[in-house]
């Protein structure tokens, strides 16, 4: 079985500016993504078998949507500041129709839907349990860097990943490329 998802990858440039916000929450109690990691999530799969995959690659060939600009930057939290489980870095332009896209083109593995909204950004973090000292520290952080830009940025593809989890953190092997329109 491989573990899949399709993603949008941020620039080298943005990884030093990644690195430098996670600075400045080290010392609570979270769990930073590698900056070498982050990216935009287009839709995550999941477990799927081996032999499923290059069909998988096949249809994404199938995504009709043109390359865009897309501003990264603001921070904020899922499901809410009060009670944070993931901390990400906000992501503007045609996300949306770009994930539709994807939806479709992989609609007839009938793939479980997303039961969320979806909403573009690249996980920083992921916070399991956060003491109540610290609550107010990362909210201060939270509102003091909800305005941080990284830039500008040109998405032209899409990319299937495989990801395999390891207790350092896991793993991302790209499997295959889609340029966009």
């Amino acid at each position: 079985m491989a573990r899949i998802f399709v993603a949008v990858d941020l620039p080298e440039e943005f990884r030093d500016e990644v690195r430098s916000i996670q600075s400045r929450f080290s010392g609570l109690k979270l769990k930073l993504v590698d900056p070498e990691l982050v990216h935009v999530t287009m839709k995550f799969i999941g477990e799927v078998k081996e032999s499923a995959v290059p069909e998988v690659a096949e249809a994404l060939g199938n995504v009709r949507c043109r390359s865009f600009d897309a501003l990264i930057g603001g921070i904020g939290v899922f499901p809410k500041p009060k009670a944070p489980r993931v901390l990400w870095l906000g992501a503007e332009g045609n996300f949306e129709l770009l994930h539709d896209e994807v939806e479709s083109s992989l609609s007839k593995f009938r793939f479980k839907k997303d039961k969320k909204k979806f909403t573009a950004h690249a996980t920083l973090a992921r916070i399991k349990f956060m003491p109540a000292g610290q609550k107010d520290e990362f909210l201060e952080l939270l509102d003091e860097l909800g305005d941080v830009e990284l830039g500008k940025m040109v998405v032209d593809r899409i990319s299937l990943k495989k990801s395999t989890l390891t207790p350092q953190g896991p793993i991302y092997e790209t499997l295959h490329e889609v340029m966009l329109e």
